[in-house]
């Protein structure tokens, strides 16, 4: 795949499910789409109303407790989209509608995995537009209490997150992960990640009308001392992985894969969705570049480049 053009889907792909926080179920189709469409959400299943169209932008953004959900809570909304979001980020799809027919994303197993294998099967392709860039210019920072989100400008190519968290609990605690953001390594590293929830909140969630549709297929459930789920965890570090997930997908709102350096001690998602406003408050915080073609080599020269090395370290 170039990374110099713009993608899309090569076929559609439908996934079911329940909604994590509504317990509603949910079927989404992924469809292909044209260059410099984006993200969209084609929302259908309103109660005699047509669908509506809602973009993936951080302007779309109407409510981020515990989930970040685009659209107006009043007439059409779509919720939960953080996780195919960042599926879409991690892989570098840059143009996808997606219809759905319920309020909220489904769950899946609470993490991006079943939306990477959905996208793997139908395939991505590259659109002949060029892909384009938002660029950090200079660093922009917001905070709230010791939690802090940061956007800064990197003299490396593509885009690094660096996100820490801090619970007070030892089946947590403070943890740590820098990641760049690249296709292989987000299926092989992030993507599996799973939400997760403490069981002391579970009563009072169900009373704010959140985790309706949480269970230990699709969240890992933290108890006083350890975690419920009988398979333990993915990753020892699940926890801040998740949270990388979370970011990459929130990020993704900005419309445009970044290029610089992500940020965040004790964040979530509306500490990720701030940064983006207060990024695009200024112009002169960023701009929108358009990626230099790549240079195609000839055919030999490019079948040279390929052939393993004689000695080359076995990767495995």
């Amino acid at each position: 795949m170039s990374f110099d053009r713009q993608t899309t889907l090569r076929a559609p792909v439908t996934l079911t499910g329940i909604g994590v926080h509504s317990g509603a179920p949910a079927t989404i189709c992924l469809k292909p789409s044209s260059a410099n469409s984006g993200v969209v959400f084609l929302r259908k299943g309103l109660d005699a109303e047509p669908a509506q169209l809602i973009h993936a932008k951080h302007t779309k953004v109407s409510a981020t407790e515990l989930c970040t959900v685009v659209g107006d809570k009043a007439s059409a909304s779509v919720a939960t989209i953080e996780h195919l979001m960042s599926a879409c980020s991690g892989l570098g799809l840059d143009n996808v509608l997606v219809e759905i027919d319920g309020p909220e994303m489904p769950i899946m197993d609470g993490s991006a995995a079943e939306f990477v294998n959905a996208i793997e099967s139908a395939g991505v392709t590259t659109l002949q537009a060029a892909r384009r860039y938002l660029k950090i210019l200079q660093p922009v920072r917001i905070e709230h209490g010791r939690a802090f989100a940061e956007l800064l400008p990197s003299d490396r190519d593509g885009f690094r997150l660096d996100v820490e968290i801090d619970f007070d609990t030892t089946v947590i605690g403070r943890q740590r992960k820098v990641f760049d953001l690249e296709p292989v390594a987000y299926a092989r590293e992030i993507s599996r990640a799973r939400t997760f929830g403490f069981m002391r909140d579970v009563e009072q969630l169900w009373k704010a009308g959140f985790a309706l549709g949480a269970s230990l297929d699709n969240t890992v459930a933290i108890g006083e001392d350890k975690v419920i789920n009988p398979e333990g965890l993915r990753y020892a570090d699940e926890f801040v992985r998740h949270k990388v997930l979370d970011a990459i997908g929130d990020l993704a709102l900005a419309g445009y894969p970044i290029q610089g350096e992500f940020r965040s001690y004790c964040g979530g998602h509306r500490m990720n969705v701030r940064i983006l406003e207060a990024l695009f408050a200024d112009r002169a915080n960023y701009a929108i570049v358009e990626a230099e073609p790549v240079y195609a080599a000839p055919r030999a020269v490019q079948m040279a480049a390929a052939a393993p090395a004689a000695f080359a370290p076995d990767l495995h």
